[in-house]
């Protein structure tokens, strides 16, 4: 197993942690302050990240030409803004579980996105492998939700969740070639601050400041969503990224889709749920899936 693998199946275990997190957090705060407050502690951090390693290493400034300047504060704003908090909305109207069963179409937009865009192909046993994770995410999320949700809730949250991994998808496919070529840690700050100033030009043309801060105002496990917010906006977006950098776009969204096994095991490791037959052959088949793409 090489980096590219390695930080493809470490970003989903950051994330998982990080949803079970934003899930509590979500029930007290707006899913656009949510996304807000993760993606400005993001940016910071990466800020942070970005001084001491250009110090350290004494590279020069990079010199990105506008196209390609472009490209990345589209993809921050795709991305980082929109689809992230259509995400969060999904997951207050329908849902962890659902949301999780939403997520899984991740994979196969990225997949096509891949084709069309960068002219990725999977070869056989990719398809096998991308086939039994697939088969193993139905077999954990068809079942009845014990949490109710009506019908209209329920087709808004899939239409909205769908919309998020479809412009997620596209976001990352397109900034992909960036990541292979540009300094890494340029290019992911850039399109965390395209996302940023993105929602805070949205706050200031819709005059909702006053509304934002009232929200964070209001009672909240502010440690638990600070948390979550490094755990999942920062370190997951960049090992994300960093395995979308080593390994085409398409093998490493289908090991992303390990985040539900993570998940599955959170769930039963911090909330005590019960692990039963059929979670547990659905894991076996992701881990299956994944097995085989990485001893091809």
């Amino acid at each position: 197993m090489g980096w590219g693998e390695f930080f493809a199946l470490a970003s989903p275990m950051a994330w998982a942690l990080a949803v079970v997190m934003f899930r509590r957090s979500g029930e007290s705060m707006l899913p656009f302050s949510l996304n807000l407050l993760k993606n400005t502690v993001a940016l910071a951090l990466l800020v942070i990240t970005l001084i001491v390693v250009t110090l350290v290493t004494s590279a020069p400034w990079p010199q990105f030409s506008s196209v390609d300047l472009a490209i990345m504060i589209v993809s921050g704003v795709l991305g980082m803004a929109v689809a992230d908090t259509l995400y969060l909305r999904t997951l207050n109207l329908v849902g962890a579980g659902r949301t999780g069963a939403i997520g899984a179409l991740l994979s196969p937009f990225v997949i096509l996105f891949s084709a069309l865009y960068l002219g990725e192909r999977l070869g056989p046993a990719q398809w096998v492998g991308f086939v039994l994770v697939m088969l193993g995410i139905l077999v954990v999320t068809l079942k009845r939700y014990q949490t109710e949700v009506s019908a209209q809730e329920l087709r808004r949250g899939l239409m909205i969740g769908v919309a998020a991994m479809i412009l997620m998808a596209f976001a990352v496919v397109m900034v992909k070639p960036l990541l292979e070529q540009g300094p890494f840690l340029w290019v992911i700050t850039i399109r965390m601050a395209a996302g940023v100033a993105a929602m805070l030009l949205v706050l200031t043309w819709r005059r909702q400041w006053g509304v934002l801060l009232d929200n964070y105002r209001q009672p909240h496990p502010w440690v638990l969503t600070l948390s979550a917010c490094v755990l999942g906006g920062y370190l997951g977006s960049v090992l994300w990224l960093a395995g979308y950098k080593l390994i085409p776009a398409s093998e490493a969204a289908i090991y992303n889709e390990s985040q539900l096994i993570f998940m599955i095991l959170f769930a039963w490791w911090f909330l005590h749920e019960p692990i039963d037959l059929r979670r547990a052959l659905g894991v076996c088949l992701i881990i299956l899936g994944v097995m085989i793409m990485l001893l091809v």
